[in-house]
Order: C-alpha cells, then structure tokens, then sequence
C-alpha cells in the first residue's frame, strides 16, 4: 500500500489545510484529487493508504457527497476526525476592483457560508460551482471566472490578491474532515470517542424512525449527527447516516448496535474514532444504568438467574 494520503485538491483547500494539521502527514504524500469521490476511490482501488475529505460543516451539517460515497460501494472506515475554523476571502486577479466582478464561484459548500455577503455586496453577480474552493482560485487565475471564495492562504499560490477577508456569515464556522481508509480492527477507545453508522429500515412504517432511535435511546447513547439520504430506489426510500457518543466497545454502544442489527434491513459500520471537539476529561457521565460496570453487572445477574444462583 503506497504511504500516501489523497485528499480533495488541488493545493490550496481547506481539506490540504486541515490534513496537514495530522502529524503523521510528515512521513506520506499528499496527493491532490479533482473531486471526494476520486480521493476516496484512490483508497478502494490500492492507490492510497487513506484519504481525507470534508464530511460536515456547522452551516449546512453534512456534506452530501462523501456521505453517499460513504453509504455506497465497497465499504471504507473513518479513523480520524479534525475540526477546522472557516473564514473566507474574496479571491481577485490582481488590480480587478468589487465594482467589476461579475462573476464567482467556490465549492458547492462554500455558498451557504457566504451567501449574505454576496447578497449585500454582489447580489448580480452569477455564481458557478467548483470542484473545490482552490479549483475555483485556478479557475479566476486562468480568466474564466472574475472572483473566488477561497482561503486567503490560496492567493499567493495562484497568483491571487484578496479583495475582501474575513468573510462568513456564521460565527465561529467549522468544517470537519474525516480519515477514512480501508476497514480494519477500530482503534483503541479514548474516553472520548464518536462512532457512526448507517442505517437501512426494512420497510416504511408509523414509527419506523422512533424504532431505530430507541435502541441508542434506552441505553443512553447521545446522537451527535442524523441525516436521511435517498436510497436511489425511489422517492420516500432513505437510508439514515447516524454518528452517536461512544465507541464500540463502550458496552451500551455495542448493544446498541446488536438492537439495530436485529431490526434493520442493513447496518454499515463507519468506525469508531477519537472525537476532536471534546477530551476525555470533559466528556459527559453516562446515564444511570447505562456505564459498562452497570451493564456487566447486569449481564451477571442474568446468568446467575439462569443458573438458580440469586
């Protein structure tokens, strides 16, 4: 297996940004992909070792297209999770002024973040989608576009001068990438750990839903992120992308995961990873009843029952 990591390119996104906080970026390569999709076929196809890509942001909550790449094909596994702090700047040919951008474009995600700025600043400017923010920035750099949100770190890169900085709409913006490789045994729990999985109901009925959240429910595991995706079988035919509190061997969490196996049609296991919003320390108690001395606990009563010994 090649000691690279691909992630979303080119050089210049938030996605190279964010990857390169991970320390052991010091011994791979990064290897820029034109899209998440193909970072994270590089991985199913022996191309990489692992690749990075943006999951989820604070404004628009997942990102689409690495949930169903995720959702669909061959099976991959999230490892890391790294938060990033989003702040757009307005991405110029040099001596171009606001008054004649006519033009702009950044990744589908970017749109969201900005869209009251550019409602306050160009509201007739066209927007087009990029294949990244940092493709958007080469795109102004050979002509075709006048104007990119990008990072203000992309300019020199391209050739670019910021026109406007510290541009967002929301305080405090976060985007969250994740390290997905092939799947393999999760690493060991931190105290502070996420897992996620999804889920596929085996029909459509009143409290279908209510019955998939009971079982994270009654033994208390916390959801962290929960977001329907269409099956492509038709309209109404979702699958249900879910990250909860815990790792899988936390005992609530894994006889949460027994409950959903039982009663759904399918369950992909995502991984379970060290969470990078919180550390152990400030994690939340359990719920009485539901740590995995309670459990264990439990587990013996039962078969002391079972063998007369109450």
């Amino acid at each position: 297996m090649p000691a690279s990591y691909a992630y979303l390119g080119p050089e210049g996104t938030f996605t190279e940004v964010a990857l390169r906080t991970l320390p052991e970026t010091a011994t791979r390569e990064l290897v820029p992909m034109v899209s998440v999709p193909a970072a994270l076929d590089a991985v199913r196809n022996g191309e990489a070792e692992a690749a990075f890509v943006p999951i989820e942001n604070s404004v628009e909550g997942g990102i689409t297209t690495t949930l169903d790449e995720l959702v669909a094909g061959e099976p991959l596994m999230i490892y890391r999770e790294v938060l990033l702090s989003i702040t757009f700047a307005l991405l110029v040919r040099p001596g171009t002024k606001l008054s004649e951008i006519k033009t702009v474009t950044a990744h589908p995600a970017a749109q969201p973040q900005v869209r009251n700025w550019l409602k306050a600043n160009l509201p007739d400017a066209l927007w087009e989608s990029a294949a990244s923010n940092a493709d958007g920035a080469r795109l102004v750099q050979e002509g075709r576009y006048d104007a990119a949100f990008a990072g203000e770190f992309a300019a020199a890169r391209y050739g670019l001068k910021a026109l406007e900085t510290g541009i967002h709409d929301a305080e405090n913006a976060q985007t969250r990438f994740v390290l997905v490789g092939r799947p393999a045994r999760p690493s060991a729990p931190t105290g502070a750990d996420k897992t996620s999985v999804v889920l596929w109901q085996r029909d459509d009925h009143p409290g279908g839903l209510r019955d998939l959240l009971g079982e994270f429910a009654v033994r208390g595991v916390n959801l962290m992120l929960l977001q329907s995706r269409p099956t492509g079988a038709g309209i109404g035919n979702y699958c249900f992308c879910i990250d909860a509190e815990g790792h899988i061997s936390d005992r609530r969490v894994a006889e949460a995961l027994m409950g959903l196996k039982r009663i759904c049609l399918g369950v992909r296991f995502l991984g379970s990873y060290p969470r990078a919003d919180i550390k152990p320390d400030d994690v939340r108690v359990p719920p009485p009843g539901t740590s995995d001395d309670e459990f264990m606990s439990a587990s013996d009563w039962v078969a002391r029952c079972q063998d007369g010994r109450f």
